[in-house]
């Protein structure tokens, strides 16, 4: 238990720069605190005392505002940075290393009771804030989510997904095969998509611009040779 107790606080400060002490962390996280109270719960539902397991939680929830269902099932090194307003839901499941920040859902979608209707974490899933992940699909092994992605189906390991509905996007730290942990989901040189094609279709709109005026340019310049040659024929004529 010592050893999960510090394995959690040493979690904290390589996830936190604003962690200064052992003590604070101790004290004043309630990310650390849910998790506590959590692990409490899980053992009360597991051995049939699911009253008390529900209220330890409901307890849990009022001290620090984050309400994690006494089923769901969460690995080791959790950190919920903030925290207040997270909710994870019965049959969700969180790896290990995972980081979780302030606002985010782990939703069902189904009303059916008995089936996988929230979602599974992989091991080190960094979810930003405000981020809804819904339904009983899998988050692949080191997935980011940036800040309020609404998440309604898999994605894939390693991937970053961001907007609603959420897509997934690339960066240049995935490319060059780099490992890093990225606070709110943030990686360096996010790409977009969407935004790439969007702009792909304005360079190209502008472009069409150009030729067009480039034509309009042409032709008028024609015009006015041919006027002048019609100018000179009458005159000659004359």
């Amino acid at each position: 238990m010592f050893r999960q107790l510090r394995e959690d606080v040493a979690s904290v400060f390589e996830r936190d720069p604003a962690a200064r002490s052992t003590w604070e962390v101790l004290t004043c996280y309630p990310g650390l605190h849910a998790v506590w109270f959590h692990r409490v719960a899980h053992w009360f539902w597991t051995h049939g005392l699911v009253w008390l397991g529900r209220f330890t939680s409901h307890l849990g929830r009022w001290f620090t505002g984050i309400e994690i269902h006494p089923a769901a099932k969460i690995g080791r090194r959790v950190f919920i940075d903030h925290g207040m307003g997270v909710v994870v839901g019965e049959t969700a499941e969180i790896g290990d290393e995972c980081t979780i920040y302030q606002g985010v859902t782990l939703g069902g979608t189904s009303l059916y009771r008995g089936t996988k209707r929230h979602p599974t974490l992989g091991k080190g899933v960094v979810v930003s804030a405000g981020a809804k992940v819904l339904g009983g699909f899998t988050v692949g092994d080191g997935a980011k989510v940036g800040s309020n992605a609404v998440v309604l189906k898999e994605v894939p390991a390693g991937a970053t997904v961001v907007g609603i509905p959420g897509r997934i996007v690339e960066s240049s730290a995935k490319k060059e095969g780099k490992a890093q942990f990225a606070a709110y989901g943030v990686v360096p040189d996010q790409e977009d998509p969407y935004a790439k094609t969007l702009q792909s279709l304005v360079d190209h709109a502008q472009e069409l611009e150009r030729t067009v005026a480039a034509l309009t340019e042409k032709m008028r310049r024609m015009e006015q040779a041919a006027e002048r040659s019609s100018a000179e024929q009458l005159r000659a004529i004359k």
